[in-house]
């Protein structure tokens, strides 16, 4: 991979648990590698000691006053936002013009489709050529962000949506590919990413999901660290409502789950984004000076 582009990763106390650097390097990523974590994190030292030069300290503090938390919650600092809301500013600091944000937690690396455009899950062994792949498409298109798909979008195999064929979706999470020439700014303590695309995507902004390709996580609320003990004690209710509260005309409460249903948000695309008009729509001209 090019030296002007890097993996950084948002951890916060699991310096024993980075899932997602041992999955970059077994999957067959071969480049620049960056954890970024907060100066309050008890854990900081046990990052260095493992980690050295690629540990990456910033304040809460000061990127908190950045950016709209959406809450009065001012004790309540536990959040990834802070970390990806200082990625950039960290990225240019290195002179590095491509970079993808990632959690801590990926298990995985998958492609869902075979060369005939089956569906198909096999383990990435090349991310190298990947992420050469989707820079070299997201630099061909107008799209702040470029994002692959989730393990959990894929339920209902080839039957479902995402597995029913190669697509693009107008969503955005977990994966940011990011270009330094394009700001990526995210909104909202939680649900920062949907709230993100959501309210710049109702602007035009262009937010894109390859489902070609995907990660897996660890369940997040059984992860110790992270987000998990901001979940455990605000529950997915409170964390639905961010989006809901910033883009009301098109996202409501919902669940989602056919057993263990939970509350979940539900954004109405048919309001959220601006569409293309088919040309057949155009008003005649014809016969006017």
């Amino acid at each position: 991979m090019s030296e002007s582009f890097a993996v950084f990763i948002a951890t916060n106390q699991r310096p024993n648990r980075v899932d997602t650097y041992a999955n970059l390097r077994r999957s067959g990523y071969s480049g620049r590698v960056f954890l970024v974590v907060d100066d309050g994190d008890p854990t900081l030292e046990e990052y260095r000691a493992k980690y050295g030069d690629a540990v990456l300290v910033f304040n809460k503090q000061t990127v908190a006053a950045t950016f709209d938390l959406a809450d009065t919650f001012h004790q309540q600092l536990g959040a990834v936002v802070f970390a990806r809301n200082a990625i950039q500013a960290l990225a240019k600091e290195r002179q590095i013009d491509t970079y993808l944000m990632l959690d801590d937690d990926y298990t995985e690396f998958h492609y869902r489709f075979d060369r005939m455009g089956n569906y198909k899950g096999v383990r990435i062994k090349s991310l190298d050529r990947v992420f050469a792949a989707l820079l070299a498409f997201h630099k061909a298109t107008p799209a702040v962000t470029v994002c692959m798909a989730q393990g959990g979008d894929f339920i209902g195999g080839a039957q479902g949506s995402y597995g029913a064929g190669i697509t693009l979706r107008r969503k955005a999470m977990n994966t940011f590919f990011c270009r330094a020439d394009r700001s990526l700014r995210f909104l909202g303590r939680i649900n920062e990413d949907v709230n993100t695309y959501v309210t710049r995507g109702t602007r035009g902004v262009l937010f894109l999901t390859v489902n070609a390709v995907s990660i897996n996580q660890r369940t997040t609320q059984s992860n110790a660290g992270g987000m998990s003990d901001f979940y455990r004690q605000n529950g997915t209710y409170v964390k639905s409502f961010y989006t809901v509260l910033m883009a009301p005309s098109c996202v409501k409460i919902s669940t989602m789950g056919r057993t263990d249903r939970r509350i979940h948000h539900l954004v109405l695309w048919r309001y959220a984004v601006p569409k293309i008009v088919d040309e057949k729509h155009r008003r005649s001209t014809e016969g006017q000076s």
